[in-house]
């Protein structure tokens, strides 16, 4: 019996050529440098010899509230106030330094108010009198805190108008057919008294019946909202009320995409908003600055569950008013808390309800003759529509 033959061997590999000892073969990169810079949590831009910005990262179109067509070729001191000391760091760069940084330095817009930053710059290289900026702000964790806080004053209002509701319209109603009943058999100086009972049973019925908006949990009818179009009539229905001495600003990115959201409710959140700006501004020379703008890497986790929604779109309402009292700014959301001499204080906190409804986020920041509230929310896409949840599109920013 003849010996089966040995399997032939399998062909091998080339070897690869052994670098010497001490060195290394570089491997070209195809990343893209832009990638990697819109990945960056910080704000970057690279300055060229002239002072004009050619380059801005994602970040940084948010930090300045604005988009990047609007922003590479502007002079970067129209971002920046008057001998700011960034104007200093680029020009000792530019002189021969390869790097220069200074905390504490304040960029301070009209669009964006004062920031407390540290600012890094560095030679480029390539153009020789190219430079690249970067801005170091801190204030994520702010962010969630403040989204947090908001969240858990909306479900603390939601909880307690569904008590009231309950548990203290069946009384009243009790209370004031009591005093009818008194009212026939009475003399009419004690008709006064029962009158009074039943003025002020139907004003506390009143008041239940404003709080029982925040126990209405069923889901919204959203489709997509132009939010320019909701700014302008809201802005049409104040100047020809309560804010007709108003002088209005209108700062627009007219390349939004839609809102995703109900526009009778996206109205009532920046009616109450532009409501509160205008009774908080001065009577002479008052000023409300509407804007818009897009912001990337910002996601928001929805309350029971792990998705997380994109809130590319910031809208923000100014004044130029005193500003929110100190002691006031951490619960400025809840229910009943208002620094108006007949206000409820139903306002901000239905106004927190409906954004968390949407799933966004609001927040602000208040300061003599600037307060600015901040309404983040999602987008529309075609995925909502069919019930498929939105695609994700990155994850730095993430928050919740």
């Amino acid at each position: 019996m003849a010996r089966a033959s040995a399997a032939a061997p399998l062909p091998r590999r080339p070897a690869r050529p052994r670098a010497p000892s001490g060195s290394y073969r570089p491997v070209r990169s195809c990343i893209d440098p832009s990638v990697m810079l819109n990945a960056l949590p910080d704000p970057v831009l690279v300055v060229d010899g002239s002072g004009d910005i050619r380059y801005v990262n994602l970040e940084a179109q948010e930090f300045f509230g604005l988009s990047a067509a609007m922003m590479e070729g502007m002079p970067l001191a129209e971002l920046l106030p008057p001998n700011s000391p960034v104007s200093q760091l680029i020009e000792q760069v530019q002189q021969g330094r390869h790097r220069a940084s200074q905390e504490g330095v304040v960029i301070d817009t009209p669009r964006i108010g004062p920031h407390h930053v540290t600012v890094r710059v560095t030679a480029l290289g390539e153009p020789a009198d190219h430079v690249l900026l970067t801005v170091n702000e801190r204030t994520l964790a702010r962010k969630i805190d403040n989204s947090l806080t908001h969240r858990n004053s909306a479900r603390s209002v939601t909880a307690m108008a569904s008590m009231l509701g309950h548990e203290v319209k069946n009384p009243l109603s009790g209370i004031r057919g009591a005093a009818q009943l008194l009212e026939e058999n009475c003399s009419e100086s004690d008709r006064v008294l029962t009158r009074l009972i039943c003025d002020e049973a139907d004003r506390i019925v009143a008041l239940v019946n404003r709080m029982e908006v925040f126990s209405d949990q069923r889901p919204l009818e959203r489709d997509a909202v132009n939010i320019h179009t909701v700014l302008e009539h809201v802005r049409k229905v104040a100047q020809s009320g309560f804010a007709r001495n108003i002088r209005f600003i209108e700062r627009y990115d007219p390349s939004l995409p839609p809102v995703y959201g109900n526009r009778d409710q996206l109205i009532q959140i920046f009616l109450n908003l532009i409501k509160n700006a205008a009774e908080a501004a001065p009577e002479s020379g008052g000023e409300i600055i509407l804007s818009t703008s897009y912001q990337h890497g910002v996601r928001m986790a929805l309350p029971g569950g792990d998705t997380r929604l994109h809130l590319p779109l910031l809208v923000s309402v100014q004044d130029n008013g005193d500003g929110i009292p100190d002691d006031l700014r951490s619960n400025l959301f809840d229910a009943f808390i208002t620094t108006k001499v007949n206000g409820t204080g139903l306002g901000l906190a239905l106004v927190a309800k409906i954004v968390g409804d949407h799933g966004g986020v609001i927040e602000f920041d208040s300061q003599p003759r600037r307060t600015v509230f901040k309404v983040s929310l999602p987008m529309f896409d075609e995925a909502q529509m069919s019930g498929d949840p939105a695609p994700a599109r990155g994850i730095r920013g993430a928050i919740g």
